[in-house]
């Protein structure tokens, strides 16, 4: 195992880091984490120009041809840039994430048409899976599609989508999965397929945006299906195969959620130090005391070795798609192991954090609470909440005889 980065992995961390310092400093995180979405769209133009957003999708489809281990150090630099994490969940985790698994199954008009513009951070593509009955459970959706000649039809509703109001005004559109056909009773999964639906799609009907506690800067909210008819050319991958494609996006996306966290990890970190270095009480700074100082310390061994496990799944990530010696199973356990672990010392690292500021980490003075606030909807929910990553990882350790849902 080498643990030396490329030189141009360093170059590309370097040049990531410094775009982000001139053009997203924290206190434009602020400013618009405070104004609310829809988010500037100077941020992805600037990030499509650098070619990190969906940097994996090969060269010959306009993309970089990145690796994941690559990729994933990028998502590190953003989550580092904005703790919020809106930047990091818009353009790593939703339009990176599930755009390369989008460009991976779809049709030549549909990356002409959405990905290649995503790419350079013109237009909008996103994830639109879960339900009123369904999130998680990702087999319990409702949504139907019926074929009509070269055309199908959907309806139904899909809500707590990232990106809604973007895609509305910048254009693009979203990865949908629908039924096709009842599933058996023994196999609920099945006769599911997935669609990639333009936001502008006649019968489409956004509803206002939600109102989130964190991540203000992106949009989150849900849209309406009634007869939308799209051609069979914006189907994704096989009939009745929808939910093994969309296992695989979530996967992709959990991987840069993992390493986003890392970065707000470390600039949690880094901004507690300079204050309790800098802050006194009783003629000692606040780091000489053991309670606050150990406390770092705990958080900063977890976080470097979280960092390690996420290094290892992106490897572990880049083997499956390179040569097939690790199958889907054999990293989503991993996968699922960093997307639980890192959201959650990034939550802890910021809850400790504000205790060391006492009342002024309760202030908007400080970024600590916006972070609070944002990486929170990483541990709740995003691409699966904390308890559906037990699961996965019990899955692969026991067995599919032992999932609680059978």
């Amino acid at each position: 195992m080498d643990f030396q980065l490329t030189e141009e992995q360093k170059l590309i961390k370097e040049s990531v880091r410094d775009w982000f310092a001139r053009n997203l400093p924290l206190e434009r995180v602020r400013e618009m984490d405070t104004k609310g979405h829809p988010y500037p769209q100077d941020i992805p133009k600037g990030l499509g120009e650098l070619g990190v957003i969906m940097g994996t999708v090969p060269k010959e489809h306009g993309g970089q041809g990145l690796d994941w281990f690559t990729q994933t150090l990028i998502a590190e630099e953003i989550g580092y840039a904005d703790p919020t994490i809106a930047c990091a969940a818009a353009f790593m985790a939703v339009a990176t994430g599930w755009g390369y698994t989008l460009d991976k199954y779809c049709s030549e008009e549909v990356r002409e048409m959405a990905i290649k513009p995503a790419l350079k951070g013109e237009k909008f593509v996103g994830i639109a899976t879960t339900e009123p009955g369904g999130g998680s459970d990702v087999a319990a959706f409702k949504s139907t599609a019926e074929k009509d000649g070269d055309e199908w039809v959907l309806n139904g509703e899909k809500t707590f989508i990232s990106g809604v109001e973007e895609a509305r005004e910048w254009g693009g559109g979203y990865w949908v999965n629908v039924r096709t056909g009842e599933p058996p009773e023994d196999a609920p999964h099945k006769n599911m397929t997935s669609f990639f639906v333009p936001i502008d799609a006649e019968g489409l009907e956004p509803d206002k945006p939600y109102r989130d506690a964190g991540r203000n800067a992106l949009s989150t909210g849900g849209f309406r299906m009634e007869n939308v008819r799209i051609p069979d050319s914006y189907r994704l991958g096989e009939e009745g195969k929808g939910f093994y494609r969309t296992m695989e996006g979530f996967d992709n996306a959990r991987l840069l959620i993992g390493a986003s966290s890392v970065g707000v990890t470390q600039r949690i970190l880094e901004e507690g130090m300079k204050y309790i270095k800098e802050r006194k009480t009783f003629g000692k700074p606040l780091a000489k005391y053991e309670g606050i100082q150990f406390e770092l310390v705990e958080l900063y061994r977890e976080m470097e070795a979280t960092r390690l496990m996420t290094y290892k799944t992106a490897w572990m990530q880049d083997k499956r798609y390179q040569d097939g010696s690790f199958k889907p199973k054999d990293v989503a356990k991993w996968i699922s192991m960093i997307k639980w672990k890192a959201p959650h010392l990034a939550l802890e690292a910021a809850n400790k954090a504000m205790h060391w500021l006492g009342a002024a980490g309760y202030s908007d003075e400080y970024m600590f609470e916006m972070a609070w606030r944002g990486v929170m909807s990483y541990c709740v929910g995003a691409e699966g909440g904390e308890n559906i990553q037990k699961i996965v990882i019990g899955r692969e350790l026991l067995g599919p005889d032992y999932v609680p849902y059978k």
